[in-house]
């Protein structure tokens, strides 16, 4: 085994000369539970084989065997530059059953390969994959019974942070192109677009410009920006509890609601 470097990427990844790939962040998961504050209940699934493409679900509390109203459906996509991260970390499963419950929504949280193994477009490839898998309880007979149950494929929102928001905006944009087999998933193409921004991101900029180029594209929806004041990058991931992120979950939840 070789220590001689090919490329460091510090502090997210190194990569040796061998071919070795030492992630130095993200790495830390926690499983599929109850969580006890929320009630929110989660489990793990294989979407596919091959490629593997795994995915973690979520249903609020007030999901039951009884219950006969569906909620809305969210796909979310994690961040961590395409490198690192996953459905499965402390940080995402935090954040998602504060917001599924806040919510009330069902959620799919996608687990994609990473680079630098498997080099973009695997990301953007397994993500169509899952909507696709997705898209198959349209009806309720898909192989998932929480989808089939509990989910409303009328009201699907797709979120994510830092590149899993790259990865929703170009989810986004191949719905609406080529479509799912599926054709009101289809139909939902994206009629509201909600970009979350930090004052002190370095990227706050690009969220922005997107924005406004959302609105000169000819696109018929509706674009509104979330500044938050003072904060830097995925600082709702960081520290949860604080003023800004309650405020952000509060109005993704609305958004969704």
């Amino acid at each position: 085994m070789s220590d001689e470097l090919a490329h460091d990427f510090s502090p997210i990844a190194k990569v040796y000369k061998d071919g070795r790939i030492e992630r130095l962040l993200g790495t830390s998961t926690v499983p599929a539970s109850i969580d006890p504050q929320t009630g929110v209940q989660s489990k793990d699934l294989v979407i596919s084989n091959e490629p593997l493409i795994s995915a973690r679900l979520y249903i609020p509390k007030s999901t039951t065997a009884e219950s006969t109203q569906k909620l809305p459906l969210l796909v979310y996509f994690h961040g961590g530059g395409f490198c690192i991260e996953s459905a499965f970390s402390p940080t995402y499963h935090y954040y998602l059953n504060g917001l599924v419950s806040e919510a009330n929504v069902v959620a799919v949280s996608v687990d994609y390969r990473l680079a630098p193994e498997h080099p973009l477009p695997a990301a953007y490839e397994d993500s169509w994959a899952a909507l696709k898998w997705v898209g198959s309880h349209y009806g309720g007979t898909g192989p998932e019974e929480w989808l089939n149950r509990y989910a409303d494929l009328d009201r699907v929102f797709f979120s994510g942070d830092s590149c899993g928001a790259n990865i929703a905006h170009n989810m986004g944009l191949r719905i609406g192109s080529e479509k799912l087999e599926d054709p009101k998933l289809g139909e939902l193409g994206c009629g509201k677009v909600l970009v979350c921004v930090a004052e002190k991101d370095t990227l706050k900029d690009r969220g922005w410009y997107y924005s406004e180029s959302l609105k000169k594209s000819g696109w018929n929806g509706v674009v509104e920006v979330l500044e938050a004041k003072d904060e830097q990058h995925v600082f709702h991931l960081f520290n949860p509890n604080s003023e800004n992120a309650v405020a952000m979950r509060s109005k993704i939840s609305s958004f969704m609601n």
